[in-house]
């Protein structure tokens, strides 16, 4: 299947200081491409991926797993250290999870974590029918979209496909599990009102994590999508400052020094 317009990945070549950014479940590179065009304008080398399954229609992401979206972001990532000195994560939603799984995973290899409305766990009593309830309904209403922002959309599927949603819980459970792995310096960006991923998901991940350098920055003006909200500039700015005050390839005026 063609990729959605708009939903296609985004690189750029910068310089020494890389971020790796990693969309949403059922998004797409298009609620991260602000974002990323962002840093890379200020000279950093960006990677924003498509994750498997993502970008195209619910039925193809169906045929996927949490090993294939990780293994797409793991790859961008070993790619990214063999061509910067200092790599950053970065995600949104599922993609802050991913996120933490390779600053668990990678360790030293991983300079610092930037997660937008981690999530950490699937609430409700629906999760639990999940296993059997996949094998006899295709899919679930949508989570697109959750922005304050009038006129600002989501590239995101109206359907949620209950064998993927299926290993997304299958998925959390394995990182909450890793979470004190992560050492590196993290910044938590939460939005107040978020209808997708409660606030309880961030505290969880801040209370398991083995971090030391930890700032957590509240959205007041934001929902779920808070890099396509009002904040989303703020967004930007803090994770710059964050990347500056973690790496050497950051200059006085926030520009990556190019190699």
């Amino acid at each position: 299947m063609p990729v959605l317009p708009g939903a296609e990945p985004f690189r750029h070549e910068g310089g020494e200081a890389g971020v790796l950014l990693c969309h949403g479940f059922t998004g797409s590179p298009q609620s991260l491409r602000p974002w990323a065009q962002y840093l890379a304008d200020r000279g950093l080398t960006v990677s924003l991926p498509l994750l498997p399954g993502h970008g195209t229609r619910w039925q193809d992401m169906a045929l996927t797993g949490w090993q294939d979206w990780y293994a797409e972001v793991d790859r961008e990532l070993r790619a990214l250290s063999e061509r910067c000195s200092s790599v950053f994560v970065a995600g949104l939603s599922m993609g802050g999870t991913l996120a933490l799984r390779l600053a668990a995973r990678h360790g030293d290899a991983v300079s610092g974590v930037v997660v937008v409305n981690p999530a950490n766990r699937m609430h409700g009593l629906a999760p639990y029918a999940l296993p059997v309830a996949r094998h006899f309904v295709r899919t679930a209403p949508g989570i697109a979209s959750d922005i304050a922002k009038e006129g600002s959309v989501e590239l995101g599927y109206d359907r949620v496909p209950l064998h993927a949603a299926h290993s997304l819980r299958t998925f959390f459970k394995q990182v909450d599990g890793e979470l004190p792995q992560v050492t590196q310096p993290l910044l938590v960006l939460r939005s107040a009102r978020d209808h997708v991923v409660p606030a309880a998901d961030t505290a969880r991940v801040l209370s398991r994590v083995s971090s030391t350098d930890v700032t957590e920055i509240v959205l007041e003006q934001s929902y779920h999508v808070a890099t396509l909200d009002h904040d989303a500039e703020r967004i930007f700015d803090e994770s710059l400052a964050f990347i500056g005050r973690h790496t050497t390839g950051i200059g006085s005026e926030g520009t990556a020094a190019r190699g």
